[in-house]
């Protein structure tokens, strides 16, 4: 991943120690045309942040090339009492597609990290196991990854790593409501007069 990233020189803090990013706050108080920026600058952060994350990630990954939802596949796949797991809860434990599942289960079968086994309980269905090749992989990712992460989540308390879990995972919960919303079927045509 290409190292483009903020020093702490772009960012600036308000009067009450916050730190802000003053080319996102100018961005958004144009886009807004002077209305509030706060949600906006948030959620510039939370990509700003998760860039950052990411790119300690890919370090921690020294070059191993797997995208991030291969490796959280990979990484659920390793942590499974059972050692196989179907397409389909490895898409919903992942809160993505199916679709997007088998993508990533063909890449990492092609680089002999998972194989697709039979279920033994159903023969019609296909399930994902990983292969000894991908816990090693797991275990050689290990270290590094906990270092990067470590760096990146420095002088971070344990409330602080709480709150940042606790807010991401509201934030996701929010997505999901507010799509969930705007994608349901419109009940207007079912009304009788």
């Amino acid at each position: 991943m290409k190292d483009v990233h903020k020093s702490l020189t772009d960012f600036d803090s308000d009067p009450g120690g916050s730190l802000f990013d003053p080319g996102a706050r100018a961005a958004m108080t144009r886009f807004t045309a002077g209305d509030d920026t706060l949600a906006l600058e948030a959620a510039t952060a939370v990509r700003t942040a998760f860039n950052a994350v990411e790119r300690m990630r890919a370090h921690g990954a020294q070059g191993r090339g797997l995208s991030t939802g291969a490796l959280d596949l990979l990484m659920r796949l390793s942590a499974s009492t059972d050692d196989r797991i179907s397409i389909g809860e490895l898409a919903q434990s992942a809160g993505v597609s199916s679709r997007n599942v088998t993508g990533l289960v063909d890449t990492l079968e092609r680089d002999g990290l998972v194989r697709r086994v039979p279920d033994r309980h159903d023969r019609r269905s296909v399930l994902a196991q990983i292969t000894p090749a991908g816990q090693a992989w797991i275990e050689s990712f290990r270290r590094p990854t906990q270092a990067a992460m470590a760096a990146i989540f420095r002088d971070f308390t344990p409330a602080e790593l709480t709150q940042l879990r606790h807010l991401c995972l509201r934030l996701a919960e929010n997505q999901h409501r507010a799509f969930q919303h705007l994608t349901r079927p419109d009940d207007a045509g079912d009304a009788q007069p």
